[in-house]
């Protein structure tokens, strides 16, 4: 039988990851069987680029946490070696960052996760890093209208010019 005292160290990694876990709009629960230690030193490295947290914990005290939070959707992914990333800031950037490194180490499987209060599918967070990012968008966004103004300028140009010469 465990000791009152590692019982109560139990108790308060719980109630820490808890509150990590409900202040955080991305967790994400991966395999990652068969990975270097440089990949995952590299892939943490990533992660904290992100404003991330990439930590090993056991699954006992993260099924724990999340039933603390009353979140159970994700215990049945709870199995085998699992690593467990959070963002409290943007969530695309770090699970692009996951879904790279998924993308290029066939064993590294994104389980599941929940972003922004929602319980997520491997499959649908996948389908969320494809996206382009925000600053993406924007710029395609900048292209096109820079585009349209640019053909408004030049059709009110050729219409001065063609004034000019009437």
């Amino acid at each position: 039988m465990a000791s009152e005292k590692i019982l109560k160290q139990k108790e308060e990694a719980v109630k820490n990851l808890a509150a990590d876990l409900k202040e955080a709009n991305l967790v994400l629960l991966v395999d990652y069987r068969g990975i270097s230690v440089e990949d995952v030193t590299k892939l943490r490295n990533d992660v904290r680029e992100t404003n991330g947290d990439y930590r090993v914990i056991k699954n006992n005290i993260i099924k724990r946490a999340l039933n603390a939070n009353g979140e159970n959707g994700l215990d049945d992914l709870l199995e085998g070696p699992t690593a467990l990333i959070t963002s409290k800031e943007d969530f695309l950037t770090t699970t692009k960052a996951i879904y790279n490194f998924a993308k290029n180490n066939d064993f590294y499987k994104i389980k599941g996760g929940i972003i922004e209060g929602k319980v997520m599918t491997a499959e649908e967070i996948i389908t969320l890093a494809k996206l382009p990012s925000r600053q993406e968008l924007l710029a395609k966004l900048a292209g096109a209208l820079l585009g349209n103004i640019t053909k408004l300028a030049a059709t009110l140009d050729a219409v001065r010019m063609q004034k000019e010469n009437a």
